[in-house]
Formats: C-alpha cells, structure tokens, sequence
C-alpha cells in the first residue's frame, strides 16, 4: 500500500466514524436517508457538474449500469444501518458492519478479481477483524444475556451489522471495479449515485408529507453534516483503491474504529472502555501491517 493511499484511508477514516455518530444521533430512519441524498445532489452539484459535463454525455450501458447498482446498494445499506443504530448500540452495530463488510469484499477481491495478498497483509486482515470484534463486545457478544431485553437488543445489532457489512461488502466491490477497471471518476460514481437513492426514497417521503416535514426540522442538521461530509470521506476511499489493492483497502478503512471508540465511546457512553481501547490497537496494528504488507 502507499502513502498517498494510507493517508487517504485515515482521513476518511476520521470523517466516517464523525458522520456516523451524526447519524445515530439523529435517529433517523428511511426518510433520512432521503434528507442526505437530496441534500448531496444539491450541495456537490457545482463539483458534479464541473466534473461530468464532458464525460457522463460519454457514458454507456456498462457505465451506467454500474452507477444504478451503486445507487441501489448504497440505499439497502444506509437503511439497514439507520434502522440498526434505532434499534440496537452503535458499538455493536458499527463495529459488525464495519468488520464483516471488507473481510467479504477482500475474499471477493482475492478470489474473483485475482488479486493477491502477502502473508502480512493477512495478518493484518486478521488484526481488524479482531479488533472489531472486542469493539463490538468481544465473547460477551456469544453469551446469552441475564436481561431479556438487553439479549434482544445485542441479537438485532448483530443481525443488522452483518446485514449491514454484506452491503458494504457488495458496493465496495462494485464502486472498485467501476474505477479499477472502467477508469470510471470516483467522484462521479458516488455523485451520480445520488440521483438513483432520491428517486427509490421520495415514495417513502411523499406517502406522508406531514410526517416528513416534522422530521426533517428535527434532523435537518444532522442530514447536512452527513450530506457534507460523509460523501468525501468515501471518494477518498475510492481514489485509494486506484492506488492500492482492493483487498488491502478495504480492511484498513476500519481504521474508522479507532476514531469511534475514542469518540462514539465517550460521547454516546456505550460499551466497555477497555475492550474498545483493546480493539482500537488491534485495529491499529492491523492497519500498520496492511500498510506495510
């Protein structure tokens, strides 16, 4: 991995985990997920214009193709994770998501794109997986717990977060090919994928315009710091897949863990303190071997 592409990936490290406590502290569903896609669409349209006026009049079926399915699994993604952090811990959810996500899209990348691996950088997969996994709750997280209602609640947070991971799991392989292999721009597949998840979300916001309206004077602040920043976060992502092994990538985006357990822990107050600060090295030293495998 280079340098260039390590620092991509801990930049958008930092805002993704800030972007995601945003969106658990918004407690949004459906609905605002529509917020931030139209908020999106508006506030980059000066940079998806600028970028795209010479090339999307190029596009074809196969570059089109590729920013639909973008669209379509980013939607899935975003409404399962918004309705995970509504109904179970961010510190189990996230940490799933995030850990079963690039151990799916590495496998895909190793064994349908071809691309290899060095023992080390196995290593290193293994050392976020890990780590994620104390995050999450370590063994506490196989064992029955003594309230009902706590066990409910750790069941539907692993159940989402894996949900969760496959869909990223699916659309990192699907945005990596798009600008591995068609040399598509980063920013305008994530840009272009905007257009998609407005047009699938406004039924859901349209069925109940009332309800809408109160929702979105609650979360509209949230909405706009997610629309901001959240879309940088993963074309930095993308820009560092052109300059790395998707494999490689996609595990050390959980770098994003370290960032949550020092600040998702203390602001939202969940989780043991020890076994996230044990994840976070374990996820540290992951990342360092990626970077040096």
């Amino acid at each position: 991995m280079t340098l260039t592409a390590f620092a991509l990936i801990i930049v958008a490290g930092l805002i993704h985990a800030c972007w995601n406590i945003a969106a658990k502290k918004a407690g949004g569903d459906a609905r605002f997920a529509f917020f931030t896609s139209a908020i999106m669409m508006v506030f980059w349209a000066p940079l998806g214009w600028w970028l795209g006026r010479d090339v999307v009049p190029l596009w074809g079926a196969v570059e089109w193709g590729f920013v639909v399915a973008s669209g379509l699994l980013h939607v899935a993604y975003y409404v399962i994770l918004l309705r995970g952090y509504r109904k179970a811990d961010l510190t189990v959810v996230y940490p799933l998501a995030r850990g079963s996500g690039p151990l799916l899209s590495s496998l895909v990348a190793i064994t349908v794109l071809g691309e290899r691996i060095s023992a080390l950088g196995a290593v290193g997969i293994a050392g976020v997986v890990g780590g994620v996994f104390l995050i999450a709750g370590g063994p506490g997280l196989l064992r029955a717990a003594h309230d009902p209602a706590a066990r409910e609640r750790v069941h539907k947070g692993i159940a989402y977060g894996l949900l969760t991971g496959a869909f990223i799991a699916s659309y990192t392989v699907v945005d990596g090919y798009a600008v591995k292999i068609l040399l598509m721009s980063p920013i305008l597949v994530d840009y272009m994928g905007n257009f998609v998840r407005v047009g699938l979300l406004a039924p859901v916001v349209l069925r109940d315009v009332r309800t809408a309206r109160t929702l979105w004077l609650a979360q509209w602040r949230f909405a706009l710091l997610v629309a901001v920043v959240s879309p940088v976060a993963y074309v930095l992502v993308l820009y560092a897949m052109r300059e790395a092994p998707m494999s490689h990538v996609a595990p050390a985006r959980e770098v994003s863990m370290l960032f949550a357990a020092l600040i998702g822990g203390h602001l939202l107050g969940e989780g043991d303190r020890a076994a996230r600060i044990c994840g976070a090295l374990c996820i540290a030293a992951g990342v360092t071997a990626l970077a040096l495998g």
